[in-house]
């Protein structure tokens, strides 16, 4: 008989990722199930208004060169990260409330969190690079066209898009080597690696760790250095001369603050009532995460649309109307 050799932990390990694969539940909202199909109309609308207002912005900057500057490639991307986001939720949601498809394998569940914690990690991302986008066109008018270059920001969007993905592969990976029990429900209609990560049956102690790390040292870092460069703008704005240039500076800034406090507000939101909030009712859970997940990606193509006078005068043009003169990006 062939001599028996002890297997190595690291051949075990990976026997458990190849042989597991659980079957995970998802929750619409407890106690509405008779209405759900009512539900499915204001989520439909949301994700219309989310799918078509940003592809309807990204074909507008492909199709008009004129468009084709560092300030509408920014808005680019976070017109795409927007599309990404939506396009992640939706399989999910639309299975719970139109096609009462409760259950996600544990390897799509996988793929599902990855690809919603990748497209927030881009978004809070291109914010910041959009912030120091604003401080120097700000702060720096006349070196603006210098330092900001087209290849420079897209240089940037490809940092951007490698960031997140790269430090969640193994907070993803792991997940698998844990064992699971109980009921296996989790209490969104899509999943999220906070509530996943909560019903493993062992230590976890390292992926909450990573987990924070990340956050921390990526979308806390980007909130805190975008803060810092509002702290900037604010102190040239206030020492310009008359209340009229301040007023016009300030206003260039205004989509752009809105889109930042739609994105963060949320999301920090989210992460206290995940971390410190156990005793918050179910309701509080289910509302933050849907404004974080669903309202940023419906309004910010509303917002650049009315904000953007470039963007204003295609519509203008596509609806046979007059041109309407606005601050660009204010």
């Amino acid at each position: 008989m062939p001599a028996q050799y002890p297997l190595s932990p690291q051949f075990m390990l990976l026997s458990n990722i190849t042989q597991f694969s659980p079957m995970l539940y998802l929750t619409g909202f407890p106690g509405l199930e008779t209405i759900e199909h009512w539900i499915f109309i204001p989520f439909f609308l949301m994700y219309l208004v989310a799918i078509s207002g940003n592809c309807f912005i990204l074909i507008i900057i492909k199709t008009n060169h004129r468009l084709h500057t560092p300030m509408y490639y920014l808005l680019s991307f976070l017109a795409f990260t927007d599309l990404g986001l939506s396009v992640s939720t939706l399989p999910t949601t639309m299975g719970i409330f139109w096609f009462k498809s409760r259950d996600i394998y544990f390897s799509a569940c996988q793929i599902q969190m990855f690809c919603i914690h990748s497209f927030s990690f881009m978004e809070s991302s291109v914010l910041l690079i959009m912030s120091f986008d604003r401080c120097l066109a700000i702060c720096h008018p006349l070196r603006y066209s210098v330092i900001i270059t087209s290849q420079r920001v897209v240089r940037a969007g490809l940092a951007v898009i490698f960031r997140g993905p790269v430090a969640l592969v193994p907070l993803v990976v792991l997940l698998k080597t844990f064992p699971y029990c109980g009921p296996r429900v989790l209490s969104h209609s899509f999943c999220l690696h906070q509530e996943v990560i909560h019903l493993a049956c062992t230590d976890t102690s390292f992926n909450n760790l990573y987990g924070l790390a990340v956050v921390a040292f990526t979308m806390m870092l980007d909130l805190v250095l975008i803060a810092l460069s509002y702290g900037v703008i604010l102190h040239t704005v206030a020492r310009l001369a008359s209340q009229e240039e301040q007023l016009r500076a300030f206003q260039t800034c205004t989509s752009h603050l809105c889109a930042v406090l739609i994105f963060f507000v949320p999301m920090v939101g989210l992460s206290l009532v995940h971390r410190f909030g156990k005793h918050v009712p179910l309701a509080v859970h289910l509302l933050m995460a849907n404004v974080y997940l669903f309202v940023p990606p419906m309004l910010n193509p509303i917002i650049y649309s009315i904000k953007t006078k470039e963007i204003r005068h295609v519509i203008s043009k596509l609806l046979g109307l007059k041109k309407v003169s606005a601050e660009s990006w204010g």
